[in-house]
Order: C-alpha cells, then sequence, then structure tokens
C-alpha cells in the first residue's frame, strides 16, 4: 500500500487575538522537529504528506487552516499579512520558534509572505503556485488563465464573486482534469482519494466565499510583498510533467528570491508534495540549519 497520506496524531484550534480560531493538524511526535505546512487550494489541515518520511525524520508536521478554510474563522477581505500573523501568533503559543514552512500548490504565496515577515525559519515551495499576474507571464498564459488573471486585475471583488461559485466537487474534478497520469496514479490512490475528499469538503464547509475565493483573488493578484527581502532559504520544487502551477517550473520565480534554489524533479507532476516528501523535508531541514 502507497502510504501518500494517514489521519492525523492531533488535531486542534488555536485562539487568535481577535477572537477567531485558527485550526491546526498534526503528525508525527509532539517533541518532535516544527515544521509548517500551508495547504493547497481549498484543502483543510486534514491532507498531510509523507507519514513514512516524518517519522523517520523525527518531524512533528503542523498543517494550517488558512481564514475560513476547515476549522479557521473566516476573515473578510484578509491579506497575505494577516496570515502572516496568525502563524506567528501560533508558533509563538505552541512553542513552534520560527519554523520550516512549506508552502504547496495556492499555499505557497502565503508561505513567502510568511518568509518576508520573518515567520519562518526556512521554506519549501512545492509545485508552487506562481505570480501569474507578473507582466512576464503575460504571453505564457493559457488564454483561460489569462482571462481569469485580467479579470482579478480589473475586478478583484467580481472575480471573488466568481471563484465564490466553486464547489468540493468542482475543484476535485478540476485538478483531475488537468492532471498527469502520473500524477492521477497518486489522486486515483483509495487512501489518498479519501483523505483529499475529505480534506475539500472541509476546505469548503462554509462554502467558497468564506476561504478559497480570497485565498485565489490573492494568490492571483499581484502579490504585496518583497520577494527580494526574504533573507531565509528557499528551495522551489516542481515536476517536469507539471503544467499548472507554473508557467516556467519557477524559474524566473528562483531568480526573485535571494539565494533560491530550484530543483525539476523527473517523470513527476503536480503531486511531488505526496510522491517525494523525504528530499523536499530532508532538504528543508538541512537548509534551515545551514547545512546544506
Amino acid at each position: 500500500m502507497n502510504t501518500y497520506v494517514t489521519a492525523p496524531a492531533r488535531l486542534g484550534e488555536t485562539p487568535l487575538p481577535d477572537g477567531r480560531l485558527l485550526g491546526w493538524a498534526e503528525w508525527g511526535p509532539e517533541d518532535g522537529i516544527p515544521v509548517l505546512l500551508c495547504p493547497g487550494a481549498a484543502t483543510s489541515r486534514w491532507l498531510g504528506c509523507g507519514p513514512d518520511a516524518v517519522a523517520a525524520l523525527g518531524i512533528r508536521l503542523v498543517s494550517v487552516d488558512r481564514p475560513g478554510l476547515g476549522a479557521s474563522s473566516p476573515l473578510p477581505g484578509r491579506g497575505f499579512a494577516d496570515f502572516a500573523a496568525d502563524l506567528a501568533h501560533l508558533a509563538a503559543v505552541r512553542g513552534l520558534g520560527r519554523p520550516p514552512l512549506i508552502g504547496n500548490s495556492q499555499g505557497a504565496p502565503f508561505a513567502l509572505a510568511c518568509a518576508e515577515a520573518g515567520v519562518a525559519g526556512a521554506v519549501a515551495l512545492v509545485s508552487g503556485a506562481d505570480e501569474v499576474a507578473a507582466p512576464e507571464f503575460a504571453a505564457a498564459l493559457p488564454p483561460e488563465i489569462r482571462a481569469l488573471v485580467e479579470r482579478t486585475a480589473t475586478d478583484p471583488a467580481g472575480a471573488e464573486t466568481f471563484f465564490g461559485g466553486f464547489t468540493a466537487d468542482a475543484m476535485r474534478h478540476l485538478v483531475h482534469g488537468n492532471s498527469p497520469d502520473c500524477d492521477l496514479a497518486v489522486y486515483r490512490e483509495p487512501h489518498f482519494a479519501a483523505a483529499y475528499r475529505r480534506a475539500l469538503d472541509e476546505g469548503f464547509a462554509r462554502g467558497a466565499a468564506a476561504g478559497y475565493a480570497r485565498d485565489t483573488v490573492l494568490a492571483m493578484g499581484r502579490w504585496p510583498f518583497r520577494l527580494d527581502r526574504i533573507a531565509v532559504p528557499v528551495d522551489l520544487w516542481y515536476g517536469t510533467h507539471d503544467t499548472s502551477h507554473s508557467p516556467d517550473h519557477g524559474a524566473l520565480l528562483a531568480t526573485r528570491i535571494p539565494g533560491a534554489r530550484r530543483h525539476l524533479v523527473p517523470d513527476t507532476g503536480g503531486a511531488l508534495l505526496w510522491t517525494h516528501t523525504g528530499p523536499v523535508l530532508t532538504t528543508l531541514l538541512r537548509r534551515a540549519a545551514g547545512t546544506a
């Protein structure tokens, strides 16, 4: 059996200073090395990664629901800085220090915002959503994506309303419909499929307008934080068959982040977080420790 995912060892909600709750899930030992996870689009804290690698490396993996997703309270009109502040509070009250951080898929810009804010000690972007609104990408985007990017730029409120109409089933079909066979082999594995469905159901429990829509408008717009001010190690991981997350597999993005390293993994796609968890986590820990 492929052990891409297992159920969390611990679940919880941490109160925030403004009265909201921040939902999280944990895998691995409670006294393990903390690593935070910013999940992909519309998925809740329930979907972790690489339980074998987490156990072997002694990692305490903490997946966090962004506002409006899963167990985290909504925060209408929020920005990237709000999420960075939420994670800083979580790290402080739960004794996580300045942890390494994984940003998967749409979680990537939120992880970078945390890095720019000094919350993270190192970052791994895995199949990371790129800044598709950057002008350098206009000609490289498929027409349907370019139209969404332009709509988000000219009418962000209207775009948020549009994305608010998505459902868990629509998101699952969208992901499956745009995935190569190597990814579908992961997504259709029974245990993973059940965990992914649960994570999507939880992510959309309050409706797309509560969380996913705002996430998408933020991710598809110009990012307000300064990539050139990120002072922690950053690794970018892309599968060579991934055609969804970055027009150039992170080549331009890597040049915009000081000292960033890009890893292209052959014969794999956007499911890289689950197929190559061990190398991602090992590299992340070494980069955070300054030994790689």
